[in-house]
């Protein structure tokens, strides 16, 4: 091992209009690392600036979405989360959101105050009430004994953006931000898309380890061969080391975002152990019955010694089977037959096993992290505990459009962003993270012609029964309840 300091990764999040994003173009343009080469040219949501000769990390994506697509691994992605409210609002619906991601992250915080600069406002009145608010909401500042610290800034004029930047390095010194970059990439898609011109293109933020042009790579069970590499700046580079943004050419395919590069570190492994050992104690004896198939004898056994720590006293999981080899319908009868869940580790699941989970209702999930692994295997323990059942999401869409039909009725139009719909499955509205309705597909069309399903990546229109009072930009998802 030759671990060397390495910047911070720093994500921001808040309420709309609270000046996230105006904050973050002032950093840009005026602390920008590579300003000398002539200014970013292309945007890959992540760049670097330079405070005091030390970098940062800025991950430059829609705060609450990616935030919450890379959640469990997203806990990974950032080191440092920067809470924006607005001195004359104080907290906002979406702040308080940002709250509960920022807290599931388990990231340090630094609470930014903004629009010190407006006329009018008793300053210090505000920023009591705003403190106040952050301790109602378990946040605690570093003035009343905690370790959240307070800056209040304008990202307009830019006073205060220096003190926020200087803390940020202060927390990252604290918190003894390490990399070594001799070891093989490991890191976390922040942007994907199609470019007609490139292809497959990646935006891969590099937590540890070095990528170089030439490596072969498997990024969520996308593989390629790393054909291009752009920094921030769109200049092209030989690789990039620790907490380096960079653009990806030459995937297969497009992986999702918050798809895993690599191994990442297993610090967060033993902390999701401890984590559901305490919250299992307070619970009553429901067990978990599982079943493990991983791709080498090693893995599935690290696999097992890790949930056996989290059974203390009482038999909290129960592993029905275990083995090698990729997952078959073997063993989603037997998940059937005993009420298990199928957890792999590195493996595929064959098409006929797939299929027969879905008619079954038996859970599968995959993973190629180990600390991926645990702490989806928290949440699902705790949902047992608490509600004696799962649910499943089994596909999203975006209301983008609105169409009348009939006297009553209108069409949704959709735009498919993850997984499948299809007719027959429960399926919801939600705006803004609140329940609209629960309804099912009366008609599901792509382009003019009636389909059973639709997966992602694609356009459809849907008809509702019963009525749902959707509005354009809800989220449309169907799930199982298991």
């Amino acid at each position: 091992m030759s671990e060397i300091s390495r910047p911070p990764i720093v994500t921001i999040l808040g309420h709309v209009d609270h000046g996230k994003t105006t904050l973050l173009d002032f950093i840009r343009k005026s602390a920008v690392a590579a300003k000398e080469h002539g200014g970013i040219t292309q945007h890959i949501g992540a760049y670097q600036v330079a405070h005091d000769n030390k970098l940062i990390t800025f991950i430059d994506t829609p705060g609450h979405a990616a935030f919450e697509k890379m959640r469990s691994r997203g806990a990974n992605v950032a080191d440092i989360a920067i809470l924006v409210a607005a001195i004359d609002d104080g907290l906002m619906p979406q702040t308080i959101e940002a709250i509960k991601h920022i807290q599931a992250a388990k990231v340090p915080t630094i609470v930014a105050i903004n629009k010190i600069d407006l006329p009018g406002i008793d300053k210090n009145v505000q920023l009591l009430k705003i403190k106040k608010q952050l301790s109602d909401q378990k946040i605690n500042l570093e003035e009343y004994g905690g370790d959240v610290p307070v800056i209040p800034l304008s990202a307009k004029t830019g006073e205060g953006v220096d003190k926020l930047l200087e803390m940020i390095l202060l927390v990252s010194e604290m918190h003894e931000l390490k990399g070594d970059p001799a070891l093989s990439a490991a890191g976390v898609v922040i942007e994907a898309n199609l470019d007609k011109f490139k292809g497959s293109v990646a935006t891969v933020l590099v937590r540890n380890g070095t990528l170089k042009r030439g490596d072969a790579i498997a990024i969520g069970g996308v593989t390629g061969k790393v054909r291009g590499l752009f920094d921030y700046n769109g200049k092209p580079v030989d690789m990039a080391g620790p907490s380096t943004p960079v653009e990806v050419l030459g995937l297969e395919a497009v992986p999702q975002v918050g798809a895993v590069l690599g191994e990442l570190p297993e610090v967060k492994q033993a902390e999701a152990i401890i984590s559901l050992v305490d919250r299992l104690k307070a619970g009553d004896t429901k067990t978990l019955k599982v079943i493990i198939k991983a791709d080498k004898q090693g893995s599935l056994e690290a696999i097992e010694t890790s949930l056996l720590k989290f059974n203390g006293e009482k038999k909290i999981i129960d592993f029905i089977f275990s083995g090698t080899g990729d997952i078959g319908e073997e063993n989603i009868k037997l998940a059937a037959t005993v009420g298990a869940i199928v957890i792999g580790f590195n493996v595929k699941v064959a098409s006929g096993a797939q299929k027969l989970a879905e008619n079954e209702h038996v859970l599968i999930r995959n993973y190629n992290i180990i600390y991926e692994l645990l702490e989806d295997v928290e949440e699902v323990v705790n949902t047992l505990l608490e509600v004696g059942q799962l649910e499943e999401v089994l596909g999203k869409a975006n209301i983008i459009a609105e169409f009348p039909h009939g006297k009553l009725e209108k069409i949704a139009g959709c735009r498919m962003t993850e997984g499948t719909i299809a007719k027959g499955q429960k399926i919801r509205v939600v705006r803004e993270g609140v329940l609209v309705g629960e309804t099912k597909l009366k008609s599901l069309k792509k382009v003019k012609e009636e389909v059973n399903k639709v997966e992602k990546g694609n356009d459809c229109g849907m008809l509702f029964d019963p009525i749902v009072d959707f509005q354009i930009g809800d989220t449309v998802e169907s799930f199982r309840v298991i």
